[in-house]
């Protein structure tokens, strides 16, 4: 195992404050680009790595890529991250040094020829719950609390993502557009969009809404806002209650909504706006998954050699 703290340095980086409060306003600059889940997650890569440079005392204003491989090799095997964690906090610092390089802070992008670890996707995880489990956890919401209804039915039948869900407001599904109920919201990224809302949903919402007019629709049992870690539980209660015996989050729902809507026969480019994917390559993840065992070849070669088993 490498030492990291006999990494060459040409000075200490306690010594320059200058530098340290210059990367101060970078770091904050970058990270005002990115809100929501991405700036949490961006936040908790760049305040690693300043800890790991202060550590090896070493000035970031001044790494070499070797410096960068060094620090992968760190959240590796002494973090012991995984691939898609490594690529991630390394995507971030590519970002970072290219844009410090772009505004003139430093000479050259260290991070430009750095090595990326390959990230393999398992798509079986994509298929989420089948339509049988989806029916019986939607039935068993609709038998629960008003608004661990709503909660449930945003999930599996609005393909809302888990934060969507507890920021939606009572007011924000008043509206209509063309006739059509709609929730207006604002998902991942900023980016608002437009919902429309199914009778069975728009129900289960006013349930929850119970004649308010303002305010947050799912509700604690203390009367405040619904989190994410409290829509978590009420997930995992309600699948054990409905007897899905699998491991169940919320976002699981929403694959599985992907996935039924696929199942239903609607188009995949019709599913990528649907669920608000901007990359159609993530919603082609979940047509393969789904057809993975559905239409594998191992059925029609056992049909075909079915006269000699």
């Amino acid at each position: 195992m490498y030492d990291a703290t006999r990494l060459p340095i040409s000075k200490p980086v306690a010594t320059d404050v200058v530098q340290f409060d210059q990367m101060d306003l970078i770091t904050a600059g970058f990270l005002a680009r990115y809100s929501g889940g991405t700036l949490d997650s961006y936040s908790t890569d760049i305040r690693l790595y300043r800890q790991w440079c202060f550590t090896v005392r070493l000035d970031p204003m001044q790494v070499q890529r070797p410096h960068l491989e060094l620090f992968a090799r760190h959240l590796e095997i002494e973090r012991g991250n995984a691939p898609s964690t490594v690529h991630r906090r390394l995507s971030c610092l590519r970002m970072l040094y290219r844009i410090m390089h772009v505004d003139g802070h430093i000479d050259r992008n260290p991070a430009e020829y750095i090595k990326m670890p390959k990230v393999f996707y398992d798509e079986s995880r994509m298929v989420g719950l089948s339509r049988t489990e989806m029916s019986a956890l939607v039935s068993q919401a609709r038998a629960s609390k008003p608004s661990e209804s709503a909660l449930i039915t945003m999930l599996a039948l609005l393909g809302l993502r888990v934060t969507e869900a507890c920021n939606v407001n009572v007011e924000d599904f008043q509206e209509y557009e063309r006739d059509h109920r709609v929730l207006r919201m604002i998902g991942k990224g900023g980016k608002p969009a437009i919902v429309p809302l199914p009778v069975p949903v728009a129900r289960a919402m006013d349930l929850a809404a119970a004649g308010r007019t303002s305010g947050p629709l799912v509700l604690r049992v203390d009367g405040t806002r619904m989190t994410r870690r409290s829509a978590d539980r009420v997930v995992k209660r309600l699948a054990k209650k409905a007897g899905i015996t699998k491991s169940v989050s919320p976002h699981l729902l929403r694959h599985g909504y992907v996935t039924a809507s696929l199942d239903a026969g609607i188009p995949l480019r019709d599913v990528q706006i649907m669920a608000r994917h901007s990359d159609p390559r993530m919603t082609q993840r979940y047509d393969r998954a789904r057809g993975n065992l559905d239409r594998h070849g191992n059925y029609a070669l056992a049909a075909f050699l079915g006269g000699a088993a």
